[in-house]
């Protein structure tokens, strides 16, 4: 808890009066480079946060400290590698682009003027970092969007945990809103169905097409988060908007770590077993990232691939992510008027 000497505020800042309103897009965070050095670090802060491993917090931190950060972070640097580009992380330079399109568009559509800015909820730039240099900028109404359309307690969740913890610290905290998920809305929707059908023009369609989701603990889910439900709607509606049925568009879990059950099916044992019964060519698509990142680049189309080719497949083909694709800049903008409607568009000036 901030002492009150502690709070920070815009007092003798210059404000540019012609923009009041931000729109904070917050993906989930990369390490500064792909080695075990700077990995640590990272994991530590993902890893540490008890909305995403919520075991006792004396046990975990055994664990994590005690096992975890010593071993992992060699593996993780190598899957980083993989996917590393002159560029940088793929995560960080794709969401940086996507800000900058979303930027553009809002800056095109003739409405008040938005401020586009990115956070990174584990690593640099960090939530309470952006909200800090908005406020000194003049913002004074602010949308928050995380880059996820299902809405989770382990990563939407814990992006409203940041921002509570960075407003609380303001002496003068700009008015809230936030995008609790997109799961449904028929932009996304229609922007998802585009791309996969634009990627079949191109390169034909496969014998079916799998729909990997980030998973989560079951028990999470027992415990009331609604993430499941919402991935199951966003596949349900894609379903109908592809004019595939449950044979053909199938679903599955991915990512998971530790002992307890996740959700299932896992999309490692799916891919295998296709494979197996005798689908030659799979298509693969991961609607729950905005951007592409390592759990699509390297568990999808690397690891996930070569399960494939191993269990007598032919070829596994990843579909890409929206990532700053016209469709989702539109789909997002759209998004962000509609959350930000009824916001006064300047502050009115008391009489004399």
């Amino acid at each position: 808890m901030p002492r009150s000497d502690d709070y920070t505020g815009p007092a003798g800042e210059s404000h540019d009066p012609s923009v009041q309103a931000a729109v904070l897009l917050v993906n989930l965070g990369t390490p500064e480079a792909p080695t075990a050095q700077a990995v640590r670090p990272y994991l530590a802060e993902f890893l540490g946060d008890p909305r995403v491993i919520d075991y006792p917090r004396w046990l975990w931190w055994l664990i994590l400290h005690g096992v975890i950060l010593r071993v992992r972070p060699a593996r993780s640097a190598h899957a980083y590698q993989r996917i590393w580009t002159a560029q940088g992380s793929p995560l960080r330079f794709g969401s940086e682009a996507l800000a900058t399109r979303l930027q553009e568009q809002l800056s095109r559509d003739g409405g008040a003027p938005v401020r586009v800015a990115l956070a990174m909820r584990y690593g640099q730039p960090s939530v309470k970092h952006q909200i800090e240099q908005l406020q000194r900028e003049g913002v004074r109404q602010l949308l928050v969007l995380p880059l996820y359309p299902q809405y989770s307690a382990t990563s939407t969740g814990s992006v409203i945990d940041a921002v509570a913890d960075a407003m609380k610290a303001l002496r003068w905290p700009p008015e809230l809103r936030i995008v609790n998920d997109y799961h449904a809305d028929v932009g996304h929707i229609e922007a998802l169905a585009a791309s996969i059908e634009q990627w079949w023009a191109t390169h034909g369609r496969g014998d079916r097409l799998l729909l990997s989701f980030h998973g989560i603990p079951e028990r999470y889910v027992r415990e009331g988060d609604p993430y499941l439900e919402q991935c199951q709607a966003t596949a349900h509606a894609l379903r109908q908007r592809l004019r595939l049925d449950d044979s053909q568009l199938l679903v599955s879990f991915q990512s998971r770590v530790g002992r307890e059950p996740w959700l299932q099916p896992y999309t490692d044992a799916t891919v295998r077993e296709l494979a197996n019964s005798g689908v030659k060519t799979l298509d693969v698509a991961c609607p729950g990232f905005a951007v592409d990142c390592l759990e699509t680049l390297e568990e999808i189309a690397m690891q996930n691939r070569d399960f494939f080719k191993e269990a007598s497949g032919d070829e596994l083909r990843y579909i890409p992510a929206l990532n700053d694709s016209p469709g989702q800049v539109d789909s997002l903008a759209r998004l962000v008027r509609r959350h930000m409607a009824g916001w006064p568009t300047s502050v009115d000036a008391p009489s004399a």
